[in-house]
């Protein structure tokens, strides 16, 4: 993921609102969000080199995301796949304190990232930028994270921020259309609001808009999860040929499931 807006118990009818998109190279092999074979009850993509996952939902309410901090000067290539750190918490049965608390631990030995995990009942984020990793329970609210800490108001992060946040929730349940279109926002900043994480000028103002286009980078698919408080939920994914054109969308309506060994009323 590169950009990914959390909305939090912030409207009564929709506790949990993500809309997000993943730039990547063009090249990188990837399959789009549809229910896992080997674990039907969790729903996210999958990234084909490393195998892990930028996003995803489980049946149960389970849900992670991840971006990656964007600091050439301190990448390792030997480094292991921040993937693996959504991907785990998905196939794994541990709260969202207590996974973030663990996955601390081991933070540095990771690029740099941002990682949110959550539930229905709460959300916590981890970073290991600056170290040691950062923890961070996240109550009722929006949130915009990008490749800075979680709500660096860089020029990308505060256009998604205001377009969704003015957005009618109750909406959600007509169509998931406008919010693709918010999310294909190819607005770049001016280069006095351009941040310096390394990169050319050229490159700094490619990666400044929330939908980035070019021939070798660029986002690949926009992603929507909404849960709405009856339990029915939706994750759906919009893919991108690198001229911006959508290839392919897929939508994946649930139920939340309670958690296993949890008792009915």
């Amino acid at each position: 993921m590169c950009i990914a807006y959390l909305a939090i118990q912030a409207h009564p009818d929709w506790p949990l609102f993500i809309a997000a998109n993943r730039d990547e190279f063009h090249a990188r092999a990837a399959r789009f969000a549809a229910p896992w074979l080997r674990r039907p009850d969790i729903i996210a993509g999958i990234d084909e080199v490393a195998h892990g996952t930028w996003l995803g939902i489980t049946r149960q309410g389970r849900y992670a995301f991840l971006t990656n901090y964007r600091d050439l000067s301190a990448f390792r290539a030997q480094a292991p796949s921040r993937g693996e750190l959504s991907s785990r918490y998905l196939e794994g049965q541990e709260s969202p304190r207590d996974y973030v608390h663990h996955a601390a631990a081991s933070a540095q030995a990771y690029n740099g990232f941002n990682l949110i995990v959550g539930d229905l009942s709460s959300a916590f984020y981890l970073g290991n930028c600056p170290p040691p990793g950062q923890t961070r329970e996240l109550g009722s609210g929006r949130y915009v994270i990008s490749n800075h800490l979680l709500d660096t108001p860089w020029p990308k992060a505060e256009r998604l921020r205001q377009a969704l946040g003015i957005y009618p929730s109750e909406a959600l349940q007509h169509s998931l259309d406008p919010v693709f279109d918010i999310l294909k926002d190819g607005t770049q900043a001016s280069d006095a609001d351009l941040p310096a994480t390394g990169l050319s000028l050229e490159r700094e103002r490619l990666l400044s808009s929330p939908f980035i286009i070019s021939p070798d980078y660029g986002t690949r698919c926009s992603t929507i999860i909404a849960v709405h408080r009856s339990g029915r939920a939706i994750l759906s994914e919009t893919s991108y040929a690198p001229d911006g054109r959508p290839t392919q969308r897929h939508d994946w309506p649930f139920v939340i499931e309670p958690p296993a060994g949890a008792s009915g009323t």
